[in-house]
């Protein structure tokens, strides 16, 4: 005999309910993209069909060679062309074709009889909800311990009595399948949409979409919208000593998992791009609360622009030029470029993932004409005053500098990969001061024994076509286009993918050069021994380049000085390989006595 199962359903808590609604909202709002466009809760979705329609066709498949071929249209598409009289600009963000969804509800939001009164909560009554279906029926419907059902409130009577004929559904998506059969058609219609779509679609991510690139969008009701935006959770649970959540040591942590393997390596990846995500949610919101004045500064006597803030164990500086940091670089001008240069300076690092080097979480905000920095706190950095803590760098842009043997190992690791050229700067006393970073880079132990690095808005080289400097001549092309363009900041800095371009194309060129000095040397070597071909069919020029395979323990002066001759003349630091490298601290104020590539 078979045993008989039977399946018994967990009673619902208001926690539970509430999740269950939230829930039946995000399946509701899955093809709409007015979230991703508002930047709600930092909802970012692809617009992959959007770009790929021209190439998978109306059908979504590619055609297979032959008479059935789809014609491809390769014209830009229509957000990214100038405006003109006969068609005005359009926005940014690329439109789709199923940018308004089907509707299966008019309204779905919390009725304004909640919260149950006592009696009803004997009852089981968790909360209670309003809904206008397509067909234009106002139904109230009860939210209890056993599941969802329709009462028979209207907007002016209180009546928690189940309706007649009463339908009691553990699903709120199965009650209302019952009271709309609109709602039963096009949610199943939808949910096999979304199905259809690119896993890349049906994904959010956690960066932000700018809203004057969006197009408007219309306004809808939203019950979880309007309750997230009201609810008032600032200052309660993120500040409750146990709930907040450390993200230093959640960042900092999901970076010392090992990486020995490929299933390693994609676990670590998968772990940081988690928490990356969340910490960039949270940095936008409590941004976001900190302009909004929901967040109390840490320094509530100072000036408003000199205010700092932590919420959630997170750190929030304005971008203002506070005790005149920026006063030689551009006062605000340049204390508000400063955290895109850290942030840039922050992914730099990252990627060259240096064991036993560690970079604080940023996220940079620019939220109603403000921007704002979010970092990760570094253990034990507010108990202690700045001048103790740095180690390496500097804390006053160069006049006092500091060294330290474990930090220059961990950044000589950096410095080929990142093009940084080790060097020497002088400090108030005269003295040489050795550094493979900018000066303003500060490296700081923490208490966890970690060794951190920030301030890392001077990475890569100052650009001169708009930094004028005494003495140094721009190139004539540069000077016909208006070069140099004098900036109102001093913060202007080559941006990674040119330095990594101009290093590219000098190795072409060291090659180039190489490969014809040496070539010259073993034909005149071979011209007067070796026939034009040899015995064997083999060209001079194919036997010079075997017999230089076999010449590698013993190299030829000759070939030497051809290797120099081509580091030379590419602007290589060594004289025996390539290896092009920049000084990030050149043509900065207070350092020209080492204003050297």
């Amino acid at each position: 005999m078979f045993p008989f199962l039977w399946l018994s359903t967990e009673p619902y808590t208001v926690r539970e309910a509430r999740i269950h609604v939230r829930h039946i909202r995000d399946l509701l709002k899955s093809l709409d993209p007015s979230d991703a466009y508002n930047g709600v809760d930092c909802n970012s979705l692809s617009f992959l069909s959007a770009f790929t329609e021209g190439d998978l066709g109306e059908t979504g498949k590619r055609k297979k060679k032959g008479a059935d071929l789809e014609q491809i249209d390769c014209t830009p598409p229509e957000h990214i062309l100038p405006g003109s009289k006969d068609r005005p600009l359009l926005f940014l963000q690329p439109q789709t074709k199923d940018s308004k969804p089907l509707q299966c509800l008019k309204v779905l939001t919390m009725s304004g009889w909640n919260p149950p009164p006592g009696n009803r909560k004997m009852h089981g009554d968790l909360m209670y909800l309003y809904v206008v279906t397509t067909e234009d029926r106002h139904v109230s419907i009860t939210a209890s311990t056993r599941g969802f059902y329709m009462n028979q409130s209207t907007a002016y009577n209180f009546n928690p009595k189940p309706a007649n004929p009463s339908f009691l559904s553990h699903s709120l998506v199965e009650l209302l399948s019952q009271i709309s059969p609109t709602f039963k058609r096009n949610f199943a219609a939808l949910q096999k949409k979304r199905v259809q779509r690119h896993p890349f679609e049906r994904i959010a991510t956690p960066f932000q979409v700018y809203n004057w690139t969006a197009p408007t969008v219309e306004h809808a009701m939203d019950c979880v919208r309007a309750e997230d935006a009201y609810t008032s959770r600032l200052g309660y649970e993120e500040h409750i000593p146990g709930q907040t959540r450390d993200w230093n040591e959640e960042l900092q942590t999901t970076r010392e998992l090992p990486r020995k393997n490929l299933p390693e390596r994609l676990l670590r990846e998968r772990s940081i791009f988690k928490v990356h995500s969340d910490f960039a949610a949270a940095a936008t919101r409590g941004a976001m609360a900190v302009i909004d004045g929901n967040v109390m500064a840490i320094n509530p006597g100072e000036e408003t622009k000199m205010q700092m803030f932590i919420w959630n164990n997170i750190f929030f500086s304005l971008g203002f030029d506070v005790r005149d940091h920026y006063k030689d670089f551009g006062g605000d001008h340049a204390a508000y470029v400063a955290p895109t240069n850290d942030l840039n300076g922050v992914r730099a690092y990252n990627a060259v993932d240096v064991e036993g080097l560690y970079t604080l979480g940023t996220v940079v905000v620019d939220y109603r004409g403000y921007r704002v920095t979010a970092q990760s706190i570094i253990p034990g950095i507010l108990e202690r005053e700045q001048e103790q803590s740095v180690i390496y760098g500097s804390i006053d842009f160069g006049k006092t500098v500091v060294s330290h043997p474990k930090y220059l190992e961990f950044l000589e690791k950096t410095a080929r990969p990142l093009k940084i050229q080790k060097h020497k700067v002088l400090n108030d006393k005269n003295e040489e001061v050795e550094l493979c970073s900018s000066v303003e880079c500060k490296g700081i132990i923490g208490n966890d024994s970690r060794y951190y690095i920030l301030d890392l808005l001077r990475t890569f080289p100052p650009d001169l076509n708009f930094l004028p400097v005494e003495g140094e001549e721009l190139p004539e092309e540069c000077k016909k286009m208006g070069f140099p363009k004098e900036h109102r900041h001093r913060l202007c800095c080559l941006r990674q993918e040119l330095i990594e371009a101009f290093v590219e194309h000098r190795y072409l060129v060291f090659m180039k050069l190489a490969a014809l000095q040496l070539m010259q040397q073993k034909a005149s070597k071979q011209e007067n021994a070796c026939p034009a071909v040899t015995e064997n069919g083999m060209s001079c020029i194919e036997v010079a380049g075997e017999s230089s395979k076999t010449e590698s323990e013993d190299v030829d002066p000759k070939s030497k000085d051809v290797i120099l001759n081509a580091c030379k003349a590419v602007g290589s630091i060594s004289n025996s390989s390539f290896d092009i490298r920049f000084n990030p601290d050149i043509f900065s104020p207070g350092r020209e006595p080492y204003n050297y590539r």
